[in-house]
């Protein structure tokens, strides 16, 4: 009897783990909404593991340069990954690339897709109205995602019917040479859609990470505030902008001076993300807007991609 019972508890353990494993979504077709730098990194990594991807943007000529950018990013890589075989490079390239399809109509794709990752401008009202859009003719399988940075996802997800099939899915930059993405899992987000996007993640060759729906989520939230501490420390003339990157270079090992960093992800990005913080708590102090910060920007000084910010580029 003893030995029966064993057996059963056996089957009956299996099986649920069977069935807790069957019910995840193996995602295998993605829709990437937004043909810029994340969305064409987001669309080109997944295309390259064997996903099938409609990357959609609002005009052609968008698209037309996300292909090209694309293209262009995975000849490098074959040419290092490959370099002893240049043939099996080409055909590397070739391939990921016929697994991108382009498309200026989200709703016309959704309903054939197991995930659609968005990576859209940082305005909630913009996400909301895209969402809400898009739930009407998705599949009711259909995981939603969002790559923002500083919004919460639970904002975001409120804005559908399907907020256990919801959840953050944070990309870094440049995609295809960062390995991290952070999976965000809302009080909402279902344990099959969490487990889910981890294995997507991972299927992607990237290591995932967890956080719950806090602002900034992991790498923002820390990040972020001493940006703005190393801006601080400057606005009071403690040190110069150039001794506070050449400090954290070589006294903490980081690869990039905080100033440097600001002008490479845009002072227009850092502002975004301070002033919805600091809406939210106004009396935090890590979430104080800078001076500067706020001068350079209404100048139109957003770093590398005008030309000038904290430095100037040729």
């Amino acid at each position: 009897m003893a030995f029966v019972t064993r057996q059963f508890v056996r089957s009956v353990s299996s099986s649920s783990t069977a069935s807790a494993t069957a019910k995840k979504i193996v995602i295998k077709h993605v829709a990437v909404i937004g043909g810029g730098l994340m969305g064409a990194g987001i669309a080109q990594v997944a295309a390259a593991t064997g996903h099938t991807v409609v990357l959609v943007d609002q005009a052609e000529d968008i698209l037309a340069k996300s292909k090209k950018g694309i293209e262009e990013s995975l000849k490098k890589i074959a040419k290092k990954k490959f370099a002893e075989n240049p043939q099996a490079g080409s055909e590397f390239v070739e391939k990921t690339l016929s697994n991108v399809s382009t498309n200026t109509d989200a709703a016309s794709v959704v309903h054939s897709v197991d995930l659609v990752v968005e990576a859209i401008v940082e305005n909630l009202k913009v996400k909301n109205e895209l969402f809400k859009r898009l739930d009407k003719f998705a599949s009711e399988h259909t995981i939603f995602a969002s790559n923002t940075s500083s919004l919460q996802i639970t904002n975001i997800a409120n804005a559908t019917t399907r907020q256990d099939r919801f959840a953050g899915l944070h990309f870094f930059n440049p995609v295809p040479m960062m390995k991290l993405v952070e999976v965000i899992k809302t009080p909402m987000t279902s344990q099959k859609t969490f487990e889910s996007l981890l294995d997507f993640s991972k299927a992607l060759g990237k290591h995932p990470v967890t956080c719950k729906d806090t602002p900034g989520f992991i790498v923002n939230r820390l990040l972020v505030p001493y940006l703005m501490e190393a801006v601080r420390l400057y606005e009071r003339g403690d040190a110069s902008k150039e001794d506070i990157d050449i400090a954290m270079k070589l006294g903490a090992g980081y690869p990039m001076g905080p100033f440097e960093l600001l002008d490479y992800v845009g002072l227009d990005t850092t502002k975004f993300i301070m002033d919805g913080w600091h809406e939210m708590d106004t009396q935090n102090p890590l979430f104080q807007p800078s001076p500067s910060v706020n001068k350079m920007v209404a100048e139109k000084k957003l770093g590398k991609k005008t030309g000038e910010g904290f430095y100037k580029y040729k």
